[in-house]
Order: structure tokens, then sequence, then C-alpha cells
């Protein structure tokens, strides 16, 4: 008994120590969580939008269009429900935060439903991405093969997703989803990426994309390519619209384990870079580089 009752004792001024350790200046110390986004919500919507764009790889009963309409809005009502409140606690919690200017009335409501309208569009695109992986790996044996297990798949389909929530202005949703994905996949896509269409990752473990690069129509990238940025400080306020990692332009192939960075760093079309390269300089199209290239 009396082991339990030094136990309690511990335990309860331990207890008065971490709550003490709130009153800190430590930026982890906000406690306005009921702000926040909530992101086990957030995962929930995103589970919901992705079926929608493959529903026939993920619905549990028979399909038809018949009843296709009424399996989409299965999914598409929960998601928009839980949309529209997120991103509405997303963007007070910002503007009280003081990072972004206040929204209108009802402005998450038409930033869901922007997400909502692109989804054909959306659809197209990783139809294109779905095929280049199939296209682009001998060992693929069917489309349906690449939707249900290539990891490049789901991160690339939760890049999309999250980039429409990016460029509509929605405050860190994207992010929540893109690194949901990363967890999953070990691939890390920043959502303000900008990626062309029939986008193929091979194994994808390791890859890394940053937020400021740009990617071409029908590039192939291997796993653990980095397309990072050069260290920078971050006291600069404007360094966040900076152009701060890589473009890569139509048609070109990245091999495993290439680091390739800096925001002036262009790599032009059809350019090949081979694997473990490390570049930080721009290269014109059609080269081809292999080992270790020099920074001269």
């Amino acid at each position: 008994m009396t082991s339990d009752i030094t136990r309690h004792e511990d335990l309860s001024s331990a207890l008065d120590d971490i709550v003490a350790s709130y009153d800190g200046p430590e930026e982890i110390n906000n406690l306005d969580s009921a702000a926040l986004p909530n992101e086990r919500k957030v995962i929930e919507a995103y589970e919901h939008l992705k079926p929608i764009l493959y529903m026939g790889f993920y619905s549990k009963r028979s399909l038809n269009r018949g009843n296709l309409r009424y399996a989409l809005s299965e999914r598409l009502y929960p998601a928009t429900e839980i949309l529209v409140e997120q991103i509405s606690r997303a963007c007070t919690y910002e503007h009280r935060m003081g990072r972004c200017p206040g929204k209108p009335e009802r402005w998450s409501e038409e930033a869901t439903l922007r997400l909502v309208r692109a989804i054909p569009a959306l659809r197209t695109r990783l139809n294109g991405d779905v095929v280049a992986a199939y296209q682009g790996d001998p060992a693929a044996a069917s489309v349906e093969e690449v939707v249900f297990s290539y990891p490049s798949i789901e991160a690339i389909t939760a890049y999309r997703i999250a980039h429409e929530l990016h460029m509509a202005g929605v405050p860190l949703l994207p992010r929540i989803i893109t690194e949901y994905a990363h967890s999953n996949t070990g691939m890390d896509i920043h959502p303000g990426a900008q990626v062309g269409e029939r986008f193929f990752v091979d194994h994808g473990t390791g890859v890394v994309i940053g937020a400021t690069c740009v990617i071409g129509n029908d590039v192939k990238l291997y796993q653990g390519v980095t397309l990072g940025a050069l260290s920078l400080p971050r006291g600069d306020v404007a360094l966040s619209q900076t152009k701060r990692h890589p473009t890569l332009e139509d048609e070109v192939t990245v091999y495993a384990g290439a680091t390739i960075l800096g925001g002036d760093t262009v790599i032009g079309k059809r350019s090949v870079v081979g694997g473990n390269v490390w570049l930080t300089r721009s290269l014109p199209p059609d080269s081809k580089v292999f080992g270790r290239a020099r920074d001269e």
C-alpha cells in the first residue's frame, strides 16, 4: 500500500512539473487546439476521396451505371462535410495566429466545392500516372496491379488532391494529407510542387520532392531521388516564395539515389541523370550524366 501511495505521489509531482512546463515560452506550448484541424478527420476525408477517384477498385458491391451515382455519393457527402469543417478550423486558426488573412463567410464551402469540381480532371490526370507506371515498369502485370499495390500511385494520388487544396489557399490540410501518404509509402511530395502529366516513380521509397519543384510531363524517377533545396537560413520572410528546388523538364529520367538541388537548377528535356549523381547546376536538353557530376 505504501508503495502505491508513494508511486501516486511521485506521479502527481511529476504531473505538476509537466503542467508547469506549459507556462514557458516554447512554441509547442500552444493550447488553442479547439481551432486546429483534426488530423484524423482530415485523413478520414482523404480516405473517402480516394475511392471516388478509383471507385471500381474500392467498391464492396457490384457496380454499374445504375448504382454508380449512389456509390459515389456515399463517399462524397461525408468527405465534403468533413472538409468544410476542417478547412474552416484551419483558416480560423491560421488567421488567429496572424499567418493568413481572414477568409470570407462560407469560404471553406467554396474551397471544398472547388476540389469536388476538380475530381473529373484529377481522375484523367491520375489515369495518365497509372498508365505511365504500367508502361514504364515491365514487372507490372496489369493496370489493376498498379492501382492496388504501387506506393507511387498512393503518394501521387494524395499529392494531386493536396495540391488542389494548396492552390486554393487552404492551410494545414494539404500537408497533413501528403505526410499521411509519406508515412505509408516512404515518398515525400510537398503539395506545393508542380507536377506534370504521366508522372511515374518506380519503387518510390525515399523520394523527396520539395515545395517549389517544377516537374514536366512524362518524367520518370527511381527510388531515393532527392529534388531538394540548398541549405538556406529561414530568417527571410520571403523565403517561402523563393524558387528553392529544381526544375525537371519533359521526359527527364532520374535514376536511383540521385540528388538534384537548387532553385536555379534546370534539367533540360529528355535528359538522363544517373544513379547517385549529385547536381547543383543545370543541364541542357538531351544530356546524360553518370558517375559524380562536377559543379564547376
